[in-house]
C-alpha cells in the first residue's frame, strides 16, 4: 500500500498522483490486474482529490520488489534525495566523506516499515521523515556524537515506521519530522 506524507483528508499533489498512475501501469504490465481493472483504477486515481481516494485503488496491489535492497554510495561529496522519489523497503547509504540528506517528506513510501542502514565515515547526516512516521534508531552506532532527534509531542499514527541502523564515525545524525 502506498503511504503518502499527509493525512487522509488532505488534497493530493500531482507528483503523488503520477506515482500512483505509474504503479498501476506497472501492475498491469506484470499481469496483476486486467485491462478493465486498470481503466477503472486509473479513473479513480485521476479523479481523486484526497490521499485516501488515491490510496484505495493501490491497496490490493502487492508491494514492489519487497526483498530488494537499494544502495546509494559515494566516496566523497554529498548524497541527497528529495522530492517525490520512491523509497525502497531496504536502503543502504554508504559514504566515506561528505554529507547525507535524505528527505522522505514527499517521497512515496509503499511499505509499512522501511529499513535505512547508514555506513558513514565522516560528515553529518540529516533524515527528514513524514509527519506521521514512527522513528526507531536503537541499532545505530555513532562513534563521536549522539543522534539528535526530537519526537513529536503527539504520537504519530498511521504512517510508516522508519528504522535506522548502521555505523557513523565522525559526525552527527539529525532526524526530524516534516513540518507539513
Amino acid at each position: 500500500m502506498t503511504s503518502l506524507p499527509e493525512d487522509p483528508s488532505s488534497l493530493i499533489r500531482d507528483d503523488d498522483r503520477d506515482t500512483a498512475v505509474q504503479r498501476l501501469q506497472e501492475a498491469y504490465a506484470e499481469g496483476l490486474i486486467s485491462h478493465e481493472e486498470l481503466d477503472e483504477r486509473l479513473h479513480q486515481v485521476l479523479t481523486a482529490r484526497t490521499r485516501s481516494e488515491v490510496m484505495s485503488p493501490l491497496a490490493s496491489l502487492p508491494p514492489e520488489n519487497a526483498g530488494t535492497t537499494s544502495t546509494i554510495a559515494a566516496a566523497g561529496g554529498r548524497i541527497r534525495r528529495r522530492g517525490a522519489w520512491r523509497v525502497p523497503r531496504q536502503l543502504k547509504v554508504a559514504s566515506a566523506f561528505g554529507r547525507v540528506h535524505l528527505d522522505l517528506s514527499r517521497a512515496v513510501i509503499e511499505y509499512p516499515v522501511v529499513d535505512i542502514e547508514l555506513q558513514l565515515g565522516t560528515g553529518r547526516a540529516k533524515i527528514t521523515v513524514p509527519r506521521d512516521a514512527t522513528v526507531e534508531f536503537e541499532d545505530l552506532h555513532a562513534g563521536w556524537k549522539d543522534t539528535h532527534y526530537k519526537p513529536l509531542r503527539r504520537s504519530p499514527s498511521g504512517g510508516p515506521t522508519i528504522r535506522i541502523s548502521g555505523t557513523m564515525g565522525y559526525g552527527r545524525l539529525k532526524i526530524r519530522h516534516a513540518r507539513r
